[in-house]
């Protein structure tokens, strides 16, 4: 297995699914950088592109947006000017359920982890969804250190897989596209939280839906939507 993080060496990747338990992590000293700024109103490049989205099958009512992704970098965060068409240029691609309010991130932020886009519920801002990418990346390292390695610049990611019940992984191949997508459920103590990892267009894409117990309890089919909506083959 390799032990390199994120080796931009491609490592190999497994061609059958598996269901494997995460290694505990040590404490991280890598903290996120929360702030944000009026600045980013302007400046932000993964903007809101949206267009409706259909609800699956067993979730009720509950309806959607399509949110169309640049990733830009940090040294390029609104570079592409006010006439460019954001879908043309997005890069990725996930479902945010109507009502939910955008989190505008800030430059320093997306320089720092790799935030791009984030969504939460204006009910409960712990429920949310979120974006964050790091380029240089072909092709994908082995389950368990890509989702060690997401976690050392995620503080509240670590203490999650810390105090889990249960942490989970599978590899899931898009038969359309190929692409190929690794899923991980964490099942934390008062938290659950879904998270999709791919790479493309060399880069590394993690996609996070995070809610408290109560919320995934009641949401379960719609935050389960929401991981199952990310794609990057746009």
């Amino acid at each position: 297995m390799a032990t390199k993080i994120f080796s931009p060496t491609p490592p190999v990747i497994s061609a059958t699914s598996a269901t494997t338990k995460t290694p505990v992590l040590p404490k991280a000293i890598v903290s996120r950088c929360l702030g944000t700024s009026l600045s980013a109103v302007v400046a932000a490049t993964a903007v809101l592109t949206m267009v409706p989205a259909l609800p699956a099958a067993g979730e009720g009512n509950q309806a959607y947006k399509l949110y169309y992704g640049t990733a830009a970098s940090a040294a390029n965060y609104g570079g592409y000017g006010g006439n460019s068409d954001r879908k043309t240029s997005a890069e990725y691609v996930y479902d945010v359920p109507e009502g939910w309010k955008e989190r505008l991130v800030s430059k320093v932020e997306k320089g720092t982890n790799g935030t791009d886009s984030e969504f939460y519920n204006p009910k409960k801002r712990t429920e949310k969804e979120y974006l964050t990418f790091l380029s240089g990346f072909r092709q994908l390292a082995p389950r368990d250190v890509i989702l060690n390695n997401l976690a050392l610049s995620d503080v509240e990611l670590q203490d999650l897989i810390a105090s889990a019940d249960k942490v989970v992984s599978e590899e899931k191949k898009d038969e359309e596209t190929g692409q190929v997508y690794y899923l991980y459920e964490i099942d934390g103590v008062g938290k659950h939280s879904l998270i999709t990892v791919t790479c493309a267009k060399n880069k590394l894409y993690a996609h996070f839906v995070n809610a408290p117990a109560p919320e995934w309890n009641r949401d379960q089919d719609t935050l389960t939507h929401l991981r199952d909506s990310f794609k990057t083959d746009v």
